[in-house]
C-alpha cells in the first residue's frame, strides 16, 4: 500500500480553518471602516486584498499592510545566521504593497525575542536595512520586546519573531485590483529566489522530521546545503514592477505567498479564470521537499511558489515591454499562461495533470 504523502495540515497548518478565521476577522473588522466615513483617513479599499487603502486627499491613498517572516526564523536559529531574515521581512511587506499598484514608502518593525542578545539583534536589523535599501524605503522605527515566557525557538535562548507594518502611496485612479482582467490577457511569471517565506512548516516537516536531513547536509541537485537553500532571502520585486506600471497597461498583480497559486483567485473575483500551462522548472529545493515528504503536486502548488514568486496579468501587447523590464532588472520572467472566460485557476503540470486551485 502506497504511503500517504504529507500535507500542510499534517505540519500543523490547516488552510481550510485559516480561511474560516479570515472570514470571521473580515466580518468583525469591516464594521470599523465606517468609523472614518466622510473624514480624513476614510477607508477606500476592501478587506482581503494584499493591502488596504485610506484616503489622504488630492486623489491619493495610503496603502497599509503588515506581514512577517513566519517559521523561517527557525531555520535562521538552526544555522545561527540572522542577517538575511530582515530582507525577508521587508520583501513580504513591499511585495504585497505593489500588488495594488502602491509605491512602498516605509516600514516599522516588531522584533520579539526570547532573550536579550545584542549580536543577534544587530544581525537581524542589518538584514532589515539591506532589504530597505533594495526596496528604496525607510525604516521609521519599531519595537523590540523581550518575552521569555512567550517566545521559544529551535535553539534555546535564540527564539525570536520578526514582523513589520508597511505603508505605501498610490493615486486612487491607478489602483490595481484585478477587476480589469479580461479573457486572453497574458499571465507573466517572475522567477522566485527559492522558497521565499511561506510553507516552512511543511518544508521542515518533510526535510528535517520525515526524511532526516540535517540543516548542513548538501541539497540534492544543488551546490547549496539544505539550510542555505531554505534561508535564501525572498526576492524583492519593487523596482521592476513600479517601472512596469509606469510604462504599460497592467490588469492584475499577485504575490505568490501563503496559499501559493490559489492566491490568484484573489484577483479573479470569481468572474474570470486562468489557465497556466508554461510554468518553469522549480528550483531543486522544491523537488527535494516533494520527494522527502511524498507530497502531491496539488499540495506543493497550493503551498509553495514552485519557482514563480510574482505574477503580472496584462494585455498581450504589454508583454514584450514587461519581459524586457524584468530582464534589465536581472529578474527572469516568462509568459506562463493566459486568462479565460471559464472560471477557476487551472495549472497544467506535465501531460494530463490538471490542478484546480
Amino acid at each position: 500500500m502506497e504511503k500517504k504523502g504529507l500535507t500542510y495540515r499534517d505540519a500543523g497548518v490547516d488552510l481550510v480553518k485559516a480561511s474560516e478565521s479570515h472570514k470571521i476577522i473580515g466580518r468583525l473588522i469591516e464594521k470599523t471602516f465606517s468609523l472614518r466615513s466622510g473624514r480624513f483617513g476614510e477607508v477606500v479599499g476592501e478587506y482581503g486584498h494584499y493591502a488596504n487603502l485610506i484616503d489622504i486627499g488630492s486623489g491619493r491613498a495610503l496603502a497599509v499592510h503588515s506581514d512577517g517572516v513566519g517559521t523561517k526564523v527557525l531555520i535562521a536559529q538552526l544555522m545561527d545566521k540572522y542577517d538575511t531574515v530582515g530582507i525577508d521581512c521587508v520583501a513580504m511587506n513591499v511585495n504585497d504593497l505593489i500588488c495594488i499598484g502602491a509605491e512602498p514608502l516605509a516600514i516599522v518593525d516588531y522584533l520579539a525575542i526570547e532573550k536579550s542578545d545584542p549580536e543577534m539583534v544587530e544581525q537581524i536589523i542589518r538584514g532589515l536595512v539591506k532589504g530597505a535599501e533594495m526596496a528604496s524605503i525607510a525604516i521609521l522605527g519599531g519595537e523590540t520586546a523581550t518575552m521569555p515566557g512567550v517566545i521559544k525557538g529551535a535553539v534555546e535562548g535564540k527564539g525570536f519573531d520578526l514582523v513589520a507594518m508597511s505603508i505605501g502611496m498610490v493615486y486612487q485612479d491607478k489602483v490595481i485590483t484585478g477587476e480589469k482582467i479580461v479573457a486572453n490577457d497574458v499571465i507573466i511569471g517572475l522567477q522566485s529566489s527559492g522558497i521565499h517565506s511561506n510553507g516552512f512548516s511543511l518544508a521542515r516537516k518533510a526535510l528535517l522530521d520525515t526524511a532526516g536531513f540535517n540543516i548542513f547536509d548538501p541539497l540534492p541537485g544543488s551546490n547549496q546545503t539544505v539550510g542555505t537553500s531554505l534561508l535564501e532571502p525572498t526576492k524583492i520585486y519593487v523596482r521592476e514592477v513600479l517601472e512596469i506600471l509606469e510604462k504599460v497597461e497592467v490588469h492584475g498583480l499577485a504575490n505568490i505567498t501563503g496559499g501559493a497559486f490559489s492566491k490568484l483567485n484573489r484577483i479573479c473575483y470569481g468572474r474570470i479564470g486562468m489557465h497556466i500551462d508554461q510554468l518553469p522548472d522549480p528550483q531543486p529545493i522544491f523537488q527535494t521537499i516533494k520527494q522527502a515528504g511524498n507530497i502531491s503536486d496539488y499540495e506543493m502548488y497550493r503551498t509553495f511558489n514552485m519557482g514563480v514568486g510574482f505574477v503580472v496579468v496584462a494585455p498581450r501587447e504589454s508583454s514584450e515591454i514587461i519581459l524586457s523590464i524584468c530582464k534589465k532588472a536581472g529578474t527572469q520572467a516568462q509568459i506562463i499562461g493566459k486568462t479565460t472566460k471559464k472560471k477557476g485557476i487551472i495549472l497544467e503540470i506535465g501531460e494530463d495533470n490538471l490542478l484546480k486551485m
